[in-house]
């Protein structure tokens, strides 16, 4: 299939042949799903930590005698039901992350790619070249394009580009090291550069 090839420099469109393997995969609803609650489960640290009745420090003694005072039974001090005692239940750190293959995650991008296509929400570009770190020259590119809130993905980051995104507000720069399927589908629009599909092509392929 072919879709438009936008220049960064200059108001022109060629044509672009793109595999339909990829932009014209059928969108699967329940694997992207599943994809991306994988990726978020694997983003979370994991590292709450609790102390029970027997990790926390003191409480040794008893505090008094087991009968002849009228009083409840007791045994420490660092008992659940005492004030500054232990958790009863304990949070432990703990690993959030499921499994995910990479048949799956790839199939998962490669839905998610091909309904951003189908939406108009993929836009392709010969290439995305920043003469200076200017946030202002960027702002007027992206202005001329019509784009507000986009993710840009390069096949290698240039420091001009990240410099000069870096201060506007719903735009992001990634290279293709660093396309997940949940930054996919955060944004209204994705503009993806000509060598960095052809990275993405190899990958998916």
């Amino acid at each position: 299939m072919e879709l438009k090839l936008h220049s960064f420099n200059k108001k022109s469109t060629a044509k672009l042949k793109v595999p339909d393997s990829i932009f014209d995969a059928p969108y699967n609803e329940a694997l992207i799903h599943q994809v991306v609650t994988s990726y978020l489960s694997a983003s979370r640290a994991g590292t709450k930590a609790q102390k029970t009745r027997s990790e926390a420090r003191g409480g040794g003694r008893k505090p008094w005698r087991q009968k002849g005072l009228g009083r409840a039974r007791a045994g420490t001090i660092r008992s659940p039901i005492w004030r500054s005692g232990g958790i009863t239940f304990a949070a432990k750190p703990r690993d959030y992350s499921k499994k995910v293959n990479k048949k799956m995650y790839r199939g998962a991008i490669r839905s998610i790619l091909a309904e951003l296509s189908r939406q108009e929400r993929l836009l392709f570009i010969d290439d995305v070249k920043m003469e200076s770190p200017k946030t202002k020259a960027l702002v007027e590119k992206l202005d001329s394009m019509k784009l507000k809130e986009v993710l840009i993905i390069t096949d290698e980051i240039n420091e001009n580009l990240y410099l000069a995104s870096r201060n506007i507000p719903c735009v992001d720069v990634v290279d293709t090291q660093e396309i997940n399927p949940y930054t996919l589908i955060g944004y209204e629009k994705v503009l993806m550069t000509k060598p960095a599909l052809e990275k993405v092509e190899a990958w998916l392929a």
